[in-house]
């Protein structure tokens, strides 16, 4: 019983000592790293941006859901008219693109992404289809 007992006790200390020894490598690794030559790495997981805040996608996200957009508009893919998302992929957020795009939102288009026409919302406002292009150009990745 005391041979199975010290032959136990003695595995287990080889096996505490083989784990401080990995952990110092590691952790003298992790303080040397700084000096080394190795470059470091790079971070290439998207950052989430939380839009939530921002007024012209509050402003925008409400016209948006309290019109008929929804029904022919997703944001992530096509449905009978483009993704949001690749609307603002096309196109820049200048105040020439904002400005154009809320014409073609009010008065309606057909050729740019197909056949479907657009239909057209003439009773909606310039500044309130300036909102919604605004909105949707946020949505860019």
């Amino acid at each position: 019983m005391y041979t199975i007992m010290r032959k136990t006790l003695i595995i287990i200390t080889i096996c505490f000592a083989a784990y401080a020894c990995g952990n110092q490598d590691a952790s003298k690794k992790e303080e040397g790293s700084a000096a080394t030559t190795e470059t470091p790495a790079v971070d290439t997981t998207p950052k989430v941006v939380d839009l939530s805040a921002n007024p012209d996608y509050q402003k925008g996200l409400a016209l948006v859901a309290g019109s008929d957009c929804l029904t022919c508009h997703k944001v992530e893919e096509k449905n009978i008219g483009p993704a949001y998302r690749d609307v603002a992929n096309k196109y820049d957020a200048t105040d020439a693109n904002i400005s154009m795009l809320a014409g073609k939102i009010i008065k309606g288009g057909q050729g740019v992404w197909g056949a479907i026409p657009m239909t057209p919302h003439p009773t909606l406002s310039q500044e309130d289809a300036e909102q919604m292009v605004k909105y949707i150009l946020l949505l860019k990745k």
